[in-house]
Order: structure tokens, then sequence, then C-alpha cells
């Protein structure tokens, strides 16, 4: 019996499948509650019963849409057919799934991947520019202060500077002898493909993502984070398959996530000089484990689609 493997970006329940977002309250249908132990470990965002019926509530809820909706929202600012849900489980509130109740109350913080500090802000901002492939909306937008406020409402209660449990992906070390991406492949096709498709382009519902694509032009670009395979690999192991996450090995995650990184998609907007190679050694040589500006099998990774 196939299992269901909706791999990385798996959409928040049936949301885009209907191309409109689920109202907050109706989520808590689609999962049970957590046990004592969860509630004891991890933090438990506030409901939408919770919020006061004022301005503030107001944009606690836009920002839910466009958290949950992003490419309809906000066309303008995403490049491709993903949204903020497909790697952010349950609407930004899952544990493991980098919940942005975890996410808020750490910034500002220093990044290596920018070398510098950042606000809540520009880490919002590098999402658009790299995951969904966009255009970052400026810090004083309104759509920044809606996803920043719903942020902040999901981070209620939350230690602030503290790293809680559950709050980003769970590292997940690379399995002795490394990955495999041939085995990637036939856990690809056993697991994945029946959501994502075979080509791992996705599947749509007239001109929305039901299964959101791991590669191809409306994929993350070659800058996010999901395209090092430590990323992707800790991400599947601790979520997928959906509602099922912890059920595959150490070394099958890190095989699929290296066989879906092995795939092109759109182009590090960051490119030198139009140079791979130059771009490789300014921003992916040290980026965890990463396969751009690599040979696979005769081909040079990172090229990128359009």
């Amino acid at each position: 019996m196939k299992k269901l493997l909706v791999s990385i970006f798996a959409l928040t329940a049936i949301s885009t499948a209907i191309a409109a977002p689920i109202a907050m309250e109706d989520q808590s249908q689609l999962k049970p509650a957590p046990s004592k132990a969860e509630s004891e470990q991890y933090h438990l965002p506030p409901l939408e019963a919770d919020l006061p019926d004022n301005a503030f509530g107001v944009m606690v809820r836009k920002g839910h849409a466009i958290f949950v909706d992003t490419k309809r929202q906000v066309p303008e600012l995403v490049g491709n057919g993903l949204n903020c849900v497909n790697c952010h489980l349950d609407q930004g509130r899952l544990a493991n799934s980098a919940p942005m109740w975890g996410a808020y109350t750490m910034y500002p913080a220093y990044r290596k991947k920018n070398d510098k500090v950042n606000t809540y802000a520009e880490r919002i901002q590098g999402c658009f520019q790299f995951s969904m492939d966009g255009t970052p909306p400026a810090a004083d937008s309104e759509t920044m202060t809606a996803l920043t406020t719903f942020s902040y409402w999901l981070a209620t209660g939350a230690p602030s500077g503290v790293k809680t449990p559950g709050s980003g992906y769970p590292d997940v070390a690379q399995p002795e002898g490394g990955y495999d991406i041939a085995n990637g492949k036939n856990i690809y096709a056993e697991q994945c493909a029946v959501c994502h498709s075979a080509d791992g382009l996705g599947q749509k519902v007239g001109e929305n993502y039901v299964f959101p694509p791991l590669w191809g032009k409306s994929s993350f670009n070659w800058g996010a984070g999901m395209h090092r395979i430590n990323t992707a690999a800790s991400f599947i192991k601790a979520n997928m398959p959906l509602g099922k996450g912890g059920t595959l090995s150490d070394k099958e995650a890190w095989d699929v996530a290296a066989f879906m990184n092995s795939h092109e998609r759109p182009q590090d907007p960051r490119l030198v000089e139009g140079d791979i190679e130059k771009t490789r050694v300014k921003f992916h040589a040290n980026d965890g484990v990463n396969l751009y500006g690599e040979t696979v099998n005769g081909v040079l990774i990172g090229q990128g689609v359009k």
C-alpha cells in the first residue's frame, strides 16, 4: 500500500484545493486536540475567538488571509505557485514546522545568510525574495504590518529571545555514508509522486495548486533555505507524511530531499555577474549541504529555469 507523502510544502488541509483560506476556527476540527504532554512541551497559540473586535483583530485576520492564501492575496509579490503555509504548516501554528510563534520572538537576530542583524520584517522579506521567488513587501506596507501582527498574535505568551521546543525544524544529522539521490528517486516515486506528480511540478485545481511544485519554475528558487538538503530533510523527517511525521527514517528523509534538490528551479536572485561558480563560492559553499554549482549525472546544477 502506497504511503501518501505530501512532501516539502504540503498545503494546509484543503485550503488551496478550494482556492480560499479556511477560517481559523474551522482548522481546529482538522486535527485532534493536543495531548497534555504536547500542551506542556509546545507553545499553544491563541484562538480566533480570543481576538478583540477592533483594528488589531482586523489586522490579524488580514495577516492570516495573506499567510494561507499568499498567491491570491498579494499576487504582485509572489513569483511562483507557493503560499506561506507550504513551509509553515497548520497556518503557521504547527510545532516543528517553523511556526510563526517560534520565529517572531527570536528577532532581531544575526543571520549568517546576509551577515547582519535582521529585523523580523527583513526575515519576512527574505521569504518573499527566495521562497516565494518574488518581490519583498516594503517594511512599512500594509502586507508587512498584517503578517507581522499575525505572527505577534500567534506568539502571545511565548518567551522572548528564548528558543522554545518546536520552534524550527528539528535537525536531522546526515546519515553515515551521506545521501543517495538514486534511492531518493525511488522513495519519491513510491510515496511523493501521487501528490506532486512524477515530474515534481505539483497538481492544480484551475489556476491554484492543490499540491505545490517541488522543483521547476513555480517552486522556490536557489536562494531559498529549502534548497539545502539538510533543511529539506529536517522538514520532511518531522512533518511527512502529512500528519504522520517521524515515520520516515533519517536516511529516507535525506535521500528524498537530495533527489528533490537535484532538480532545477528559478535562479538565485543574488547571481554574481551571471556566473554560477562565483555565486556558489560566495553564497552556497558554506550554506549547509546543497548541490548548487555541482555537477550531478553530468549536468551542472544551478542554471535555473524561467
